[in-house]
Parts: C-alpha cells; structure tokens; sequence
C-alpha cells in the first residue's frame, strides 16, 4: 500500500449503477473490509458512506488488533502499512495495589496482538477500494431501505444534489449504532439485550511517547486507568469516570496529575507526558439484537451489537462478522446455495456472546464499583488469582489474542 493517499475518490467511484449484488451503507471497517473482500471474489457492491473522507479517515478510536484481525488484512493484501507501522506485543500488563503482573500472550498461547489504529485500517481499505474502481460515495445523504422482505431490496439516497435508487440482491448494514440499517427492520423482529456499566471513560490522545512497551491495565482505589498507544510517539491514555462527568472540570494538568496517581507502581514509575490533542468521555454499555439479519438485510459491526472497550474487541468483532458474511456471499452468488446466509446470524451471535461476556468480564475485573469492602476485597482476589494461576492468565489470554474466527 502507497504510504500517500488520493485526496479525492476517483470519478469512476462517484458513478452510481442502477443495481449491484451488494449494496454496502456504511465505510468503517466492516463495510469497507467487506466490500473489499467482496472485489477479492469477483463480487459486485456498491458503498456508501454520509460523512467525507477526511473525517472517516480521522477519526482516532480503536487500536488494538487481534491476531485474526491482522492475518485477514494481511491475507487480503492490506496489510503493508500495517506491517510497518503496527506495534506487536506479547504481552500486556495488570497494575493493582501498586504492582505489576504481566500476562505472556505469546507464551500462553502462541499468539500477540497488534497495536495499529483503526483509522490506520480505514486508510487502508478506503485506498484499496478506491484503487478497484467500484463505486464509493461518501456525502450519500437520506438513506433509507425498501423491500428488504423480498429477493430485490433497494437503497434510496441523496448524493450530490441527486436522488438515487439502487436495486440489490443484498444489503449489508455496517453503517454503525447510531445508523438507518437497524432502525429499518419492522418493528418486533429483533430482540435487543442492553446494559449500560454505571461509569465512563474519559479519554485523552497525547503527543507523548508511550510510558510503557505495554499495554497497562491499573485498578486503582481511585477507578480504573489504562495507558496505551497509538504509535512510538503517541499516547493513548483512559480514566474512570462518572457518566455525566464534565469534561471542562478536567484541565490537561488535572488529567495528568490523575493518571500519574492512578498508574503509579512501588518502586516508581515515569509517565511520559506532552500536549493533549483530544479529550472525550465515553459511557460504556453491552448492546446486542438477535438476529443479525431479516430478509436480504445483514447486520454487521456495531450495527449489531456494541462491547464495552475494556476488552478492545469492537473493530475485531465487526471483523470477525464480515470473514463470516463474506464466505455466505460468496457461497450465495457462485453456487446459488443460501445456507449460509441463513446461518449467519447463528454463527456470528455465538462469538458475539462470548466477546460480550469477556469484556463485561474486563471491565468488572478492573473498575471501581460502588459496592462494599467485601466486593473490594472480591476483585483484588481476583486480580490475585488471574495474575497468579496459569490457567487463569491462559483464559485471559486466549480471549484477549481473539477467540477463532471460524
């Protein structure tokens, strides 16, 4: 992959054809990995996006990649610059009652994840897909879906001070939670498991060199903290906090005073600081709807389901689904067989469920509950035995390199 990127879609990918096998609404990673490896086998899609380029391109979230993950953008021929770039570890790290244990990925389990941010991927597969000459319209406005009960669904939408439709033998949803795919399936045909964790995340990028070759987790009697990375000269860094916290009550000294506290370990420890260039807070919640599919509609990423990010599992769950929409398609367009169509949302709710349960784990493990001395002295036992028990560290391990794809 060219480590420039165009500036602009080609005008080959502004065209928009009357009908497609696949109609994609949706460029993060599902959408474009999907429409990506649906070019690899031949398969015809167009995809949409409503924001531009530039703010897809830099939006900074994720950035821990399972195994998985990056043997699928490697095998699909996107994975250069991840190979480059990306920071692989072996391990991470567990703080609590200031001392650090650390989980051996590669000896546990033979495998490590990657460090590479996910609008590093999207750079990636949005060059890739424009290199094909499909059609990818980003600014495609008032989407909306009809006939999805029925073997020619359409997508309707506004671009370029034009109204389209485009009719389809597929429509996959990865437009996100916040999207028109979910909400356009009739209403009492998806089941809908929520629950939100009683705290959120306030998080800050830095222009500051990683503290730690680590990753490192820290239960602290103050609430939980995270250090992490996105590259050899910035910093990713998290702290507990209330939901509805103020963000203008946290100046950039009080953010790093608190993560000083927070991340300290006996014996001492240096935390690399510089300028903060973003600060949000995030709530954190489980979100999950069964099925993940109705008619020709297929959901996938956080379409369907969302995780709490202790775990980092959000772009490698939506991963994990597009692998399994992929294979369908491709068993649906060459030999007319829908078996596998039907199964999706079978297959993917099964790993859907126990990322679920591993993050929900995570986060109970590490954060600061409102609970009693007895619940405090719980999780440090806890810690204790997962730092200190091999099968324990192997169960943490396993679920964190990334549960089997197939």
């Amino acid at each position: 992959m060219s480590e420039t990127h165009d500036p602009r879609p080609s005008d080959a990918a502004h065209a928009v054809p009357a009908r497609v096998q696949v109609g994609i609404v949706g460029a993060g990673p599902a959408g474009l990995l999907l429409a990506h490896l649906l070019h690899l086998r031949g398969i015809d899609s167009i995809l949409l996006e409503a924001r531009s380029r530039e703010h897809i391109e830099g939006r900074v979230r994720a950035g821990v990649l399972e195994q998985g993950t990056v043997d699928t953008l490697v095998e699909a021929g996107v994975g250069e610059r991840l190979r480059a770039r990306g920071l692989v570890h072996e391990g991470t790290l567990l703080r609590f009652e200031g001392a650090t244990h650390r989980i051996d990925f590669k000896e546990l389990t033979g495998k490590a994840i990657t460090v590479y941010g996910q609008h590093e991927v999207v750079r990636d597969l949005v060059a890739a897909r424009i290199a094909t000459g499909r059609p990818f319209l980003f600014e495609a406005f008032d989407v909306t879906l009809d006939g999805l009960a029925t073997s020619r669904p359409e997508i309707r939408f506004r671009h370029g001070g034009r109204e389209h439709r485009v009719a389809c033998d597929v429509i996959a949803g990865c437009d996100g939670f916040h999207g028109v795919c979910r909400p356009s399936i009739p209403e009492g045909e998806l089941r809908v498991f929520e629950r939100a964790l009683p705290f959120a995340w306030l998080g800050v990028l830095a222009d500051a060199p990683p503290s730690s070759e680590e990753i490192v987790y820290a239960n602290h009697d103050r609430g939980f903290a995270l250090l992490s990375m996105r590259s050899k000269t910035v910093s990713r860094l998290y702290l507990q906090c209330a939901v509805d916290e103020d963000l203008e009550a946290w100046s950039d000294d009080r953010i790093w005073s608190e993560l000083t506290l927070r991340l300290a370990e006996r014996g001492g420890f240096a935390l690399q600081k510089g300028p903060i260039t973003q600060k949000a807070v995030t709530p954190l919640r489980s979100f999950v709807v069964e099925p993940m599919q109705y008619g020709r509609l297929f959901l996938a990423g956080d379409a369907a389901h969302i995780v709490p990010p202790t775990g980092a599992k959000g772009l490698n769950l939506a991963v994990a689904d597009v692998r399994v929409l992929a294979r369908a398609l491709d068993a649906f367009f060459a030999r007319g067989d829908a078996s596998l169509l039907d199964a999706y949302s079978r297959v993917c709710l099964r790993r859907v469920w126990k990322v679920e349960r591993f993050s929900w784990w995570m986060s109970a493990l590490l954060h600061r509950f409102d609970g009693s001395d007895f619940d405090r002295r719980i999780q440090l036992a806890e810690l204790d035995y997962v730092t200190s028990s091999r099968a324990a560290a192997t169960t943490l391990a396993e679920n964190y390199v990334g549960l089997p794809l197939d």
